[in-house]
């Protein structure tokens, strides 16, 4: 299948489920799991960096309308897909991607993956509840909140992942 029509499916499914199961998930005052950024984590490594923004602000956006957040989602997740390059050239040291298309669990492994969905998500935990407070004096309520939010946004991620993947694990 086309990789525009399966991203365009991916959004798709991934906003609904976000928007229609995991936001009415309560794990207390402080955990919130966002697993739409899987959409920005998976888009095509050789992907522009003019489209992969707009592909974050489109995401974040899609979830601010369905959420009633006046742009907390679109900054955030339009700040991760900025950071994504560096991010995947962090990560990835030495490696390249001349025979990946996009990263995926199957091709670069499970310990690659978890490092490369840590720092993403970090990133747009600590943007989103930064601009949710906006205030310095709830640092310790925000760095609680990402410290909560972000290892269970990864295990879900991984959990789709694994649920999901066409190819088999590399160790």
């Amino acid at each position: 299948m086309n990789r525009t029509i399966i991203n365009i499916i991916r959004f798709v499914v991934l906003v609904l489920f976000q928007v229609l199961i995991v936001n009415h998930i309560r794990l207390g005052g402080y955990v919130h799991p966002y697993i739409y950024l899987l959409f920005v984590m998976l888009l095509p490594i050789n992907m522009p960096k003019w489209q992969l923004l707009l592909c974050g602000f489109g995401v974040g956006l899609a979830v601010d309308l369905f959420t009633g957040t006046p742009g907390l989602h679109a900054g955030a997740t339009t700040l991760m897909a900025f950071c994504r390059p560096s991010i995947l050239k962090l990560v990835s040291g030495n490696q390249k991607f001349e025979n990946i298309q996009e990263p995926d669990l199957g091709q670069l492994g499970g310990v690659w993956f978890i490092r490369y969905s840590v720092c993403m998500v970090l990133v747009h935990h600590f943007t989103l509840f930064i601009l949710e407070s906006f205030s310095f004096k709830l640092m310790g309520q925000v760095l609680l909140r990402i410290l909560l939010s972000a290892p269970v946004t990864i295990f879900l991620i991984m959990m789709i992942l694994y649920l999901f993947s066409s190819n088999k694990k590399k160790e």
